[in-house]
């Protein structure tokens, strides 16, 4: 079967039950992030330059938490951009990246769109568009990172997800449908992750470029613009990763993260917060040293003094400063006036990264950290060789992260807001206009 006939045919009913759960969840996770996430800088200098230089066009989208409709690739770029913010959103094993960033924030866009045009998508349609966007984004990035020598950001493979859900949601035929994908590979936004991770900055993950990239591929290709094909899908060394689409799913591989920060920091805090359970005695006051050994890519994290908060979030001393100092890392803790909060710089000075050979000889199939904290009293406490709570072999349960999206979402939006996005995500697949049910994604942020 082709990938336009799969998508074309493809219902829910065709996904497993455990499958259907992880992405009810990345749902909820993703927009609880982009809720907790709105008031930022970022977010609110994309959403200026949204409203400036995409101000209309034949679909119009609203900006998320906001209401403003704007031209839907100004809303794909604002979207993408708000999702990527703040590091909390889900990702996945084998792609080394996400595609939950792009492809909700897009798919969500372009069914706004078309619902001001008066199409009637229900919620189970956008939730086969979302997964489609997913699968097949999750697969593109496998392909990519199996066929390239470079660590490319998620924007470079999550846009031909965009353009899989998008195709069907638009009704695309076979031909314009392999023009959009061709389109949307060649103009991927293949960015070196590594110079962001070292140089951290509002760019991310370029999940808005890739959001911007598959709406704008769907676009181009309805208007007749050729790009054909796409390598990563269709290339002899790319059929490995595509040949049991539809009988194994990647998505299965998410993992979703308990704190906004850069995937490779969080073993060191999962290892953290057990030692502290362990160890009550283990606070601000009472450590003297923390050495976290890890493999080579986590040790480039460092950040014992972030200057913003792209630099907290990519950080591993900061984070992990915070949850010693506060009990807890979420967005008031990486965001904000914390970059300069004494009591978490206080420790932040006190913690050694370090790369463990063993442990860079298990990445990348492994992502594992061990911790090291020595108390003022002479005590010393040492982490068990850890892996990231939210992992799928500890995955993190519904409740949990709804929890999470109580604490992440609570930043912006009151309970009730809360409460009615939550109930509309986790019966979205009932709802007969999915559009209407998520109305209070369109809702201001409350300022």
């Amino acid at each position: 079967m082709s990938l336009y006939a799969f998508c074309q045919a493809f219902t829910l009913d065709q996904v497993p039950a455990h499958t259907r759960a992880i992405l009810q969840k990345s749902l909820l996770d993703i927009l609880g992030t982009m809720a907790g996430a709105v008031s930022n800088a970022t977010s609110q200098t994309l959403y200026g330059y949204a409203r400036k230089h995409y101000p209309g066009g034949e679909f119009l989208a609203r900006l998320p938490f906001d209401g403003t409709p704007v031209n839907l690739l100004g809303a794909g770029w604002a979207g993408g951009f708000t999702a990527d913010s703040l590091d909390a959103h889900e990702g996945h094993f084998t792609s080394k990246g996400h595609a939950g960033a792009t492809v909700v924030p897009a798919l969500l866009a372009l069914a706004d769109a078309l619902h001001a045009q008066g199409r009637t998508i229900s919620g189970r349609e956008l939730l086969e568009a979302l997964c489609l966007g997913y699968e097949t984004g999750l697969r593109a990035g496998v392909a990519l990172m199996a066929t390239s020598p470079t660590y490319h950001a998620s924007g470079g493979f999550s846009g031909l997800g965009v353009v899989c859900g998008g195709a069907r949601l638009l009704g695309l035929d076979e031909t314009t449908f392999r023009h959009a994908l061709g389109i949307a590979e060649y103009f991927a936004a293949r960015c070196p992750m590594m110079r962001l991770i070292e140089h951290p900055t509002m760019l991310r993950d370029a999940h808005g470029a890739g959001a911007y990239n598959g709406l704008n591929a769907l676009l181009l290709a309805r208007e007749g613009v050729t790009g054909a094909p796409a390598e990563t899908l269709e290339a002899e060394s790319a059929s490995p990763f595509w040949r049991d689409l539809g009988h194994r799913w990647e998505i299965d591989a998410q993992y979703f993260k308990p704190w906004p920060v850069c995937r490779w920091a969080q073993p060191a805090l999962t290892a953290m917060t057990r030692l502290r359970a362990e160890h009550p005695q283990l606070c601000a006051e009472s450590v003297a040293s923390v050495r976290v050994e890890t493999f080579q890519e986590s040790s480039c994290l460092q950040g014992q003094r972030p200057a913003n908060a792209d630099e907290a979030q990519y950080a591993l001393a900061f984070p992990l400063a915070a949850l010693i100092a506060r009990g807890r890392v979420g967005p008031q803790e990486v965001t904000g006036a914390a970059i300069d909060a004494p009591d978490i710089l206080a420790v932040s000075a006190r913690i050694e990264i370090v790369e463990a050979a063993d442990l860079s000889a298990r990445f990348p199939e492994e992502i594992l950290s061990r911790v090291t904290v020595r108390l003022s009293n002479g005590e010393v406490f040492t982490s068990p060789i850890t892996a990231a709570l939210g992992d799928p072999q500890q995955p993190l349960t519904l409740a949990d992260i709804e929890a999470k999206f109580e604490l992440f979402a609570g930043q912006n939006l009151d309970a009730g807001a809360r409460a009615a996005l939550k109930r509309a995500v986790l019966e979205l697949e009932h709802s007969p206009l999915a559009i209407e049910a998520l109305a209070p994604l369109f809702t201001p942020w409350d300022r």
